[in-house]
């Protein structure tokens, strides 16, 4: 008897449909990603152009940065100008696409080499897994993330990364922040390693093909962070002031590196909206206006800091729990539908 049951049970197991993952076109994805990357790669080539120029003159030089100030002032000036706006403009361009980038397992690595990654020193384990070797021979073992290092570089944050040197770059008569001189070889070799890695993951992203849990995946990963972005713009230079010993996000609020992100996360939710919506429409319009809604609430926070306000430590701690609360709530009802859809998910 028990073994005609088992028999029977077998059957039913069999005949029992098997949900399949749902397909869906998601090139709209890819498209995105790869067109940002373009204007990235482009503006990552002027970075290493004005680099590479600052380098020549400061060679010139024998790189005595003083002789560099009293007699190309106006050269080096307009190199480290063009290096910063490069900069500038590169940075919100990957947060853009870090949704994606971070969130998918196979783009993910170069998420740590240019944006997230800490140095080695700090992180043995996880840290960045490249040297930069400088023209000058020395070795820089694990610095960090490239853009880290450049924004330091270049705003001069890091002792080790400048020349020490002040140069009026605003032409005001003051030292202001951000006018030391840079070290050339330390500019130099992480404009170059900025530019190849960004040309590796350009064409890492063309390589790529989307899938559902690709998607997914990254929603998943990439929405429930926001406690970890308010904890870095709390600590910077914007909230804490004279305060911060941060050496990087000094340029940028992170405020906008969020809004960034959001809507980077929302191109990919738009794309499998589809799905959602299929298998329950109130829960697609709740995350929807959920996603939406976060990205109000930083974008509002960003417009006062743009119009003079200070938020303390304290506010920032505040507004950062209600962020990553409404972040996780979203995760949570994304992470729903995944299930239902039959969409594998990282633990």
């Amino acid at each position: 008897m028990k073994r005609m049951l088992l028999i029977l049970v077998l059957m039913l197991t069999l005949a029992a449909p098997v949900m399949a993952q749902p397909s869906a076109d998601l090139s709209a994805i890819k498209i995105y990603l790869l067109e940002t990357l373009a204007v990235l790669q482009e503006e990552s080539g002027r970075l290493r152009a004005a680099a590479q120029a600052y380098y020549d003159l400061a060679n010139e030089a024998g790189f005595d940065y003083e002789t560099l100030w009293a007699n190309r002032r106006a050269e080096t000036t307009e190199t480290l100008l063009k290096a910063k706006d490069a900069w500038m403009a590169a940075s919100p361009l990957y947060e853009q696409v870090e949704g994606i980038v971070a969130g998918v397992p196979v783009l993910s690595e170069f998420d740590v080499i240019l944006d997230a990654g800490a140095s080695g020193a700090d992180d043995p384990e996880n840290g960045v897994p490249f040297d930069l070797n400088l023209p000058d021979g020395r070795v820089l073992e694990r610095p960090g993330n490239l853009f880290g290092v450049l924004e330091s570089t270049l705003w001069g944050t890091r002792a080790d990364y400048s020349s020490g040197i002040w140069g009026d770059l605003n032409r005001n008569g003051g030292q202001d922040f951000g006018e030391l001189l840079p070290d050339a070889n330390v500019l130099l070799s992480a404009a170059d390693s900025m530019n190849r890695y960004t040309t590796d993951l350009a064409a890492a992203a063309n390589e790529w093909t989307p899938t559902v849990e690709d998607a997914f995946t990254a929603l998943v990963v990439m929405v429930p962070t926001m406690s970890e972005y308010f904890g870095s713009w709390r600590d910077s230079r914007f909230v804490s002031g004279e305060a911060s010993t941060q050496v990087d996000f000094v340029v940028i609020s992170r405020l906008a590196d969020i809004e960034d992100i959001l809507g980077g996360l929302q191109v990919i939710y738009d794309n499998v909206s589809p799905l959602v919506e299929g298998v329950d429409a109130a829960q697609h319009a709740q995350i929807q206006q959920g996603l939406t809604g976060l990205r109000e609430y930083v974008a509002d926070l960003y417009s006062r800091e743009q119009a003079g306000y200070r938020f303390t430590p304290e506010e920032a701690d505040l507004f950062g729990s209600e962020a990553q609360e409404r972040a996780q709530a979203i995760t949570g009802q994304i992470a729903q539908i995944a299930a239902l859809l039959n969409v594998s998910l990282p633990e």
